[in-house]
C-alpha cells in the first residue's frame, strides 16, 4: 500500500488551539486502561485453528486506522500531519533469554493477508536477537506490546526526555474470565495535544466493535 502523508493546514485546522495548548502551554499525555471482551474474537479463533496475537493485533489496527486522531506525526520536513495508514511495531519475546525484539510488518486491511503478513514476520525473526529484530522501519508506524504474563488493571508509561511522538503506545495484557466473558485489558498511551477522552474513548470502542463482529472480517 502506498504511504501518503498530508500536512494539516495551521490556519484551517480545526484543532489547531487544542494541539497548541496541550503540546506548549500545558504539555499534557495520558493513558486509559479498559477491559475489551474478546470472547467471540478467541471462539472463533480457536475453531478456525488461528493464533490469537495477530488475530488481535489486526482489531487494534483495523481501529487504529479507522480514527485519524491515532495516525498523525511529523514527517522528515517536521511538517505535522495524517498517514493514510499506520502499520504495526510490535515485539517478539525470546523465551530463551527472557528479551524482547521489536519487528515490524506491512499493513492489509484483509484479514487472511494481514495474518499471512504477520505470521510470517514473526517465524523469519522469531530468532533474530537485539532490540531491532528488523530495521528499517517506516515513519507511519503504531507501537504495539502484549503482557501476555499479567492481567494488569492499570498501565502507564512515558519517556523521559521530550520528544515528538504523536502515535498512540498501546499495550495489552494476559486475557482472563469474568461473568461468562472473556476480557483483555487494554492500556493506550496518549499524546493529549493530538486526541482528547472522547478519541480515545471511540478507539476502544471501535476495538470492541471488531472483536465483538469477529464474523463479518474473519470468514
Amino acid at each position: 500500500m502506498e504511504r501518503i502523508f498530508e500536512p494539516v493546514d495551521p490556519e484551517n485546522w480545526e484543532r489547531q488551539p487544542y494541539f497548541d495548548y496541550f503540546n506548549n502551554t500545558i504539555k499534557c499525555k495520558y493513558t486509559i486502561n479498559a477491559n475489551v471482551d474478546i470472547t467471540e474474537l478467541l471462539t472463533l479463533s480457536k475453531e478456525e485453528g488461528l493464533k490469537f496475537f495477530p488475530s488481535f493485533l489486526y482489531v487494534i489496527m483495523r481501529a487504529v486506522n479507522q480514527n485519524k486522531e491515532f495516525r498523525m506525526s511529523y514527517n522528515n520536513q517536521n511538517q505535522l500531519g495524517y498517514w493514510n495508514y499506520v502499520l504495526p511495531s510490535y515485539t517478539i519475546f525470546h523465551d530463551d533469554d527472557k528479551t524482547f525484539s521489536d519487528v515490524w510488518s506491512e499493513y492489509h486491511e484483509d484479514f487472511k493477508l494481514f495474518y499471512q503478513t504477520i505470521t510470517s514476520d514473526i517465524e523469519q525473526y522469531k530468532d533474530v536477537k537485539g532490540i531491532k529484530a528488523r530495521l528499517d522501519r517506516p515513519a507511519n508506524f503504531c507501537s504495539i506490546s502484549a503482557l501476555p504474563w499479567l492481567s494488569f488493571t492499570n498501565f502507564s508509561q512515558d519517556t523521559y526526555q521530550e520528544s515528538n511522538l504523536m502515535f498512540p503506545l498501546i499495550r495489552f495484557g494476559k486475557y482472563f474470565e469474568q461473568d461468562n466473558k472473556t476480557l483483555i485489558p487494554v492500556a493506550i498511551f496518549v499524546n493529549h495535544a493530538v486526541a482528547d477522552g472522547y478519541h480515545t474513548s471511540k478507539l476502544i470502542n471501535d476495538m470492541q466493535d471488531f472483536a465483538k463482529n469477529v464474523k463479518d472480517w474473519m470468514l
